[in-house]
């Protein structure tokens, strides 16, 4: 195996141009490979790489500027439908229908660690932001969260009746889950593994805080970069900003003409991307709750968009089995 260290992106990029919805063009690096849908897409910590995850059972890591692929990672016997890296950007997990998840060495491609326990699909990942736990959300109506190192099981967050997505907090104390129980979202202690205890606009069930205010399932929720909001995505169409503390609904994003599949925020909290089943991938602005622009260029749904590092960036995943970085700097330069 080659080692990445020694493996240069070159200095070319080949450029597809395409038009968002206030008519300013967007460079676009595409990146194929994938011989199937894309499910999951995501930036390395320095923005250098991306890992994407598809239903040909393979996750593969990037070069982001030039697009060429530097690792493709092997191991997997059925759709892989999340990736992350780790917060040094050392590891890779990977989430599949196989019902496991797996932690790769980015560098090597080498298989590091198996996590071993669920009974159905795994369908989200994600690294505590200090790197020493993952938290895997799965069909099997339970989230659970793993020894990053040793793969050890520390906690099964269980009660719901459907499948969850989970992710942790930026202090990494709280999980948020989405889809447990149809068009509801839970936040959970991480430790403890109990429902915190809101005021306001939730109601409890058993220890369990439910968020309630779309009309159908919770495709997904993440934290916002100072845990004080949630976004999630849902197929009613909308997305939905949140008070974490107060299960408050602030602000519903609408203009997606489907599903939306996923919805996260930039860096700095203040825009939101969502990836919806229209083919496009949407910005918008957190404060006011308007559309900012909107990316068009993908021939199949786009299952997941996030920002790069720096927030000038965007990648996203769709079932035209490709992955693609979009280069928003220019039109984000003059937008609130």
């Amino acid at each position: 195996m080659v080692s990445m260290k020694h493996i240069l992106c070159p200095t070319f990029v080949v450029l597809l141009v395409v038009h968002c919805a206030q008519a300013a063009e967007v460079p676009v690096v595409e990146l194929k490979g994938h011989t199937h849908s894309v499910s999951s897409a995501a930036f390395s910590p320095d923005g250098k790489k991306v890992v994407s995850g598809g239903s040909d059972a393979t996750a593969r890591i990037w070069c982001a500027e030039s697009g060429k692929e530097l690792q493709k990672l092997v191991g997997h016997t059925n759709v892989i439908t999340s990736v992350a890296f780790s917060p040094d950007g050392k590891k890779v997990i990977t989430g599949s229908w196989d019902t496991t998840a797996k932690i790769w060495d980015v560098e090597s491609g080498n298989e590091l660690l198996k996590l071993e326990g669920h009974t159905l699909h795994v369908q989200s990942v994600a690294f505590s932001p200090d790197g020493k736990k993952v938290i895997t959300g799965s069909i099997d109506t339970t989230a659970r969260i793993w020894d990053s190192e040793s793969g050890k099981e520390l906690l099964k967050l269980e009660g719901h009746t459907r499948g969850v997505k989970a992710a942790f907090s930026p202090d990494g104390k709280k999980v948020v889950m989405a889809g447990g129980n149809a068009n509801s979202v839970q936040i959970w202690d991480s430790e403890s593994g109990k429902g915190l205890e809101w005021e306001g606009h939730i109601r409890m069930v058993g220890e369990e805080v439910v968020v309630e205010g779309h009309i159908r399932v919770v495709n997904s929720a993440t934290f916002s970069p100072d845990g004080k909001t949630v976004v999630t995505a849902s197929g009613d169409g909308t997305a939905r900003i949140w008070d974490a503390e107060l299960g408050k609904e602030l602000k519903k994003l609408e203009r997606h003409t489907g599903d939306v599949f996923f919805a996260t925020f930039s860096p700095d909290g203040k825009k939101v991307v969502t990836a919806g089943e229209d083919r496009t991938v949407r910005i918008w602005n957190v404060a006011s709750g308007k559309e900012l622009n909107k990316l068009e260029g993908h021939t199949g749904v786009v299952f997941s968009a996030v920002f790069s590092p720096d927030g000038k960036k965007i990648v996203s995943a769709s079932r035209d089995n490709t992955a693609r970085i979009w280069d928003i700097a220019a039109i984000m330069e003059d937008t609130p």
